[in-house]
């Protein structure tokens, strides 16, 4: 039972003030929360209660100061479902764009959590939780689409004509590039030829995916293939992880380059070639974004079906 939903903590007492915020906590019933304002970043307090009460706390910053912060204190409902990366990702596109500063995966990785994500990049939890609140204070840079409004039907007809169109174009490009900048500079940089034979491995899988996509899945989408609930979940999982594959061929080419480092006498081509893979590997990133965190969420919510 909530005993009051604001504390002001700056008006208790100060050894009173831990005890009675504990003493708030425990009186919570699972879903409820409160709230309390405290003339400074109560941060140590979330650390005290992990430690003394466990992990199942919410924990939600609502003010940052200077004069006040405000945190929004409660208990999980049982059995909720912690929201992923991918999922904060695919409803506000300045949280997408603070993870992709960072570092983070939420299109392969979408699954994490925020406290596997901020420990994927060395960053404490609670900070990467200030700044994802902290993005919600910012105008959106330019024009952005709101695909998580979009019909299925329509977003998909947008991931087969802009994403795997590009895919299909710029691929065999950068492989023609990848072979021509190998034979040149091969004697001098043997990791070319690795660079090469793994972009053809890379991109021959990632056709043949789109293929399963655009025969397999779309038409059901299109309501032009009948599959029941379990079919199509089996596949958007078999679809995942091809996703995963992709993304771990996309690490295997940035350590193969050094994340794309240039040597001093690169030539034209050769920068060209780094440059192709990185635009490369960030349409395709936010390809398997759109996949996973909208599309195939969607698509099993029609069907009654939760994503894993």
């Amino acid at each position: 039972m909530i005993k009051s939903s604001l504390l002001e903590v700056f008006n208790i007492e100060p050894r009173l003030k831990h005890p009675t915020i504990f003493d708030h906590f425990d009186a919570l019933n699972a879903g409820e929360s409160f709230i309390i304002k405290n003339d400074h970043d109560p941060k140590p307090l979330y650390y005290q209660l992990l430690g003394e009460r466990g992990k199942d706390l919410i924990w939600e910053y609502l003010e940052f100061g200077p004069q006040y912060w405000q945190v929004r204190l409660g208990k999980p409902i049982e059995n909720e479902t912690i929201e992923t990366i991918g999922q904060i990702a695919a409803k506000d596109i300045r949280k997408a764009e603070i993870l992709k500063q960072l570092g983070v995966d939420f299109c392969c990785g979408g699954k994490q959590t925020v406290k596997e994500a901020a420990t994927s990049i060395g960053l404490d939890e609670i900070e990467l939780r200030m700044r994802l609140k902290q993005s919600e204070q910012l105008s959106p840079a330019g024009t952005t689409l709101n695909f998580q409004d979009w019909d299925i039907d329509f977003l998909s007809d947008y991931i087969k004509q802009v994403h795997h169109r590009f895919v299909r174009e710029k691929g065999p490009l950068i492989q023609e590039l990848a072979h021509k900048v190998a034979d040149v500079h091969a004697q001098h940089h043997p990791e070319l030829i690795s660079l090469s034979e793994e972009l053809d491995t890379f991109l021959n899988e990632l056709y043949n995916h789109l293929d399963k996509e655009e025969k397999q899945l779309f038409p059901v989408i299109k309501n032009t293939q009948e599959l029941t609930a379990k079919q199509v979940d089996q596949l958007i999982q078999f679809l995942i992880s091809e996703h995963e594959d992709s993304g771990k061929e996309l690490q295997q080419l940035r350590k193969i380059t050094q994340n794309y480092t240039l040597p001093a006498n690169a030539c034209n081509s050769y920068r060209a070639l780094f440059s192709q893979i990185e635009s490369f590997e960030s349409d395709l990133l936010q390809h398997i974004h759109l996949e996973n965190n909208i599309l195939f969420p969607k698509l099993l919510a029609s069907y009654g079906v939760r994503i894993k």
